[in-house]
């Protein structure tokens, strides 16, 4: 079974704040990421993952009546959370995901304290087959 598991950070409250994190401890955090990433790939789980740029890079895009995009920085909803990066997982059960966000949940942050940052995990589904 595939999951994505997705990493929701506080937004506006600094308890995710990177930039405020002295340098050293955003290298830990950094470190141990890659570390978690490594650990997956040799167990065969690691399927993709990445970090995602802050709330303020996002843009929203429709299409417009000629096929163009039609690009706006908004609206976006009022949240108190944002997505800070993904993973997608490949393992044998439900209880296999959740360890593995408690792993994540679980990353250092400012003094080498775990961030307790919450995991979402949601099973990617496959679409039907084609008729033929």
């Amino acid at each position: 079974m595939r999951y994505m598991l997705l990493m929701n950070a506080p937004y506006g409250s600094g308890d995710y704040d990177v930039a405020a994190w002295r340098p050293e401890e955003l290298t830990a955090h950094i470190a141990f990421m890659r570390d978690l990433n490594k650990d997956l790939t040799t167990t065969g789980e690691f399927i993709g993952g990445e970090g995602l740029a802050p709330p303020s890079q996002a843009r929203i895009v429709d299409v417009g009546t000629d096929g163009a995009p039609i690009v706006t920085d908004g609206p976006f909803a009022e949240t108190k959370e944002f997505l800070a990066g993904f993973w997608i997982v490949e393992v044998e059960s439900p209880e296999r995901a959740y360890e593995i966000a408690a792993r994540i949940s679980g990353a250092p942050g400012p003094g080498g304290a775990p961030t307790h940052i919450k995991v979402e995990v949601r099973q990617v589904l496959s679409a039907p087959p084609a008729e033929m």
